[in-house]
C-alpha cells in the first residue's frame, strides 16, 4: 500500500502533547549546551516528560528537530533585527547604536543562540552553512551597508563587517552565555534586566565612540 510521508518542519500544534514552542525552546537549549552530536533526543524527551518517540514522530529525525528549532531561534532573531526600529532615529550613527543595543538585549533573552553559534562556528560544515546563509547573512547585510555608508561619509573609521560582528557577538553578548565567568568579575547577574540594559547601552557607547571620526 502507498505510504504518505510526513512533511518536514513544525508539526501541527494539536498533534503534539506538549507546547511546540516550549519543545523547540528546550531543544535549542540542549543543542547549545551539548552540541549537535552530543545532544540526546531521548534525554530531551525524558526531561519533557513525553514519549521517547515524540521527536521522531513529529519531526522525522534529530535533524528535523534541529531545523525547526533553528528556525524558531534564528528566525526570531532575524525578525527582531529587521530594519525599521525607531523612526525618530534619522542619524545613521544613532541607528547603528540602536542596532547594537537591540541585538545585545535579544541575546540576553536568548543566550542559547550564542551557544549554538559557538559550537557550529567552531566546527564548520553544512549546518553552519545553513545558519549563515539563511539567517546570519541576511540579518547582518543591512548593518554592513550602514557601516560602509558611515565610512564613505567620513563619520566612522572603516571596519570590516567580520570585525564588527565578532566584537558585538563574541564580545558584547558573551556574558549571557558565560554567566559563571561573568559573575566572577561582578556578583550581579548579567541576566538581570537592569544589568542587561546597562550593559547593552555601554557596549554600544564604547563601540560607536571608538569608530566615530567626527567628534
Amino acid at each position: 500500500m502507498p505510504t504518505t510521508s510526513r512533511p518536514r518542519g513544525r508539526p501541527r500544534r494539536e498533534e503534539s502533547p506538549v507546547d511546540l514552542d516550549a519543545l523547540l525552546d528546550a531543544a535549542l537549549r540542549a543543542f547549545a549546551a551539548h552540541g549537535y552530536e552530543g545532544m540526546s533526543v531521548r534525554t530531551l524527551n525524558r526531561e519533557l516528560g513525553v514519549s521517547h518517540n515524540l521527536v521522531h514522530q513529529r519531526f522525522g529525525s534529530k535533524r528535523g528537530l534541529w531545523d525547526a528549532a533553528i528556525e524558531r531561534g534564528f528566525g526570531g532573531l532575524v525578525r527582531h533585527l529587521q530594519p525599521g526600529g525607531d523612526p525618530a532615529l534619522s542619524d545613521p550613527l544613532e541607528q547603528l547604536h540602536a542596532a547594537i543595543v537591540r541585538f545585545i538585549e535579544h541575546s540576553a533573552a536568548h543566550p542559547e543562540l550564542t551557544g549554538i553559534m559557538n559550537s557550529e562556528g567552531a566546527l564548520g560544515g553544512e549546518r553552519l552553512d545553513h545558519i549563515f546563509d539563511t539567517y546570519i547573512a541576511p540579518a547582518t547585510a543591512p548593518v554592513g551597508r550602514l557601516l560602509e555608508h558611515l565610512a564613505r561619509e567620513g563619520r566612522i573609521r572603516p571596519i570590516p563587517l567580520r570585525t564588527f560582528h565578532v566584537l558585538v557577538t563574541s564580545g558584547g553578548a558573551a556574558p549571557f552565555s558565560l554567566v559563571p565567568l561573568a559573575e566572577r568579575f561582578d556578583p550581579a547577574s548579567p541576566l538581570d534586566p537592569e544589568e542587561v540594559a546597562r550593559h547593552a547601552r555601554l557596549v554600544a557607547d564604547v563601540l560607536v565612540a571608538g569608530l566615530r571620526l567626527d567628534g
